[in-house]
């Protein structure tokens, strides 16, 4: 290890089902003998939050207050470093970085990075996230910054994406949302897509590698994945954005 072990704040509840997810997958990907070996999260359980896609999409409330109070009680609290489970919630990053000093960990940059480590040479990626993430273009402008082509669902096919997202917010991970989330994932592939980005944390929980084919780059993962590494002190943190 490179640096002193640090606390990894996570400002969760965006939805709580992804966020436990998340924090399950960070707890596997901990090498540990003993509770003393896995790392410290503080974690701002907060489903509260008004709704991202409202926000972006109609003009709705605006989640960013709520998600700085979050970010302060975590940097207050202890938190070394901050991560979001929740893809749509990071377009309110603004609100997050003018409010704390300690880093926001982009799960946006952290997945673009995975597909090139992961996958060298892909040169067009579908992206599956919610509307108002595609609306705010920021998986967009992040594959384009790496010569990357984005392939992105269909109208139709963002409100099934929607309505898939909305079926299992409300706890239904049943054997057809899975066959639906799937199908959705396949039109990507068959539109040129190389790879796919499970790009909303409510996708991995009915989705799997061995139901698509081509790689699929699980945003969760990759941000539980960075989470342990920085946590452990592996290497430096990053400066705050």
């Amino acid at each position: 290890m490179t640096d002193a072990v640090k606390v990894a704040g996570v400002l969760g509840g965006m939805g709580p089902d992804a966020t436990v997810d998340f924090m399950a997958k960070v707890i596997a990907l901990t090498p540990a003998d003993k509770d003393q070996d896995h790392i410290h999260m503080l974690v701002d359980h907060n489903p509260k939050v008004p709704n991202r896609q409202d926000a972006i999409l109609d003009g709705g409330e605006d989640p960013g207050p709520a998600i700085a109070a979050m970010a302060r009680r975590l940097e207050a609290a202890g938190a070394d470093f901050l991560v979001i489970p929740c893809n749509t919630a990071y377009v309110f990053r603004s609100n997050i970085c003018d409010a704390v000093t300690i880093p926001l960990i982009s799960i946006i940059d952290e997945t673009i990075a995975a597909i090139g480590q992961q996958n060298a040479g892909v040169s067009s990626v579908g992206v599956l996230a919610t509307d108002g993430c595609l609306k705010a273009d920021v998986y967009q402008n992040a594959l384009r910054a790496n010569g990357i082509r984005p392939v992105l669902p269909t109208q139709r096919e963002l409100r099934e994406l929607m309505n898939i997202v909305t079926r299992i917010k409300a706890g239904d991970r049943s054997t057809a949302v899975s066959a639906a989330m799937c199908e959705l994932a396949n039109a990507l592939v068959t539109q040129g897509a190389e790879a796919i980005i499970a790009g909303c944390t409510e996708i991995p929980l009915v989705l799997e590698q061995t139901q698509v084919g081509v790689p699929l780059v699980s945003s969760t993962d990759v941000l539980a994945q960075k989470t342990v590494r920085l946590a452990r002190g592996e290497f430096p943190l990053p400066n705050q954005e």
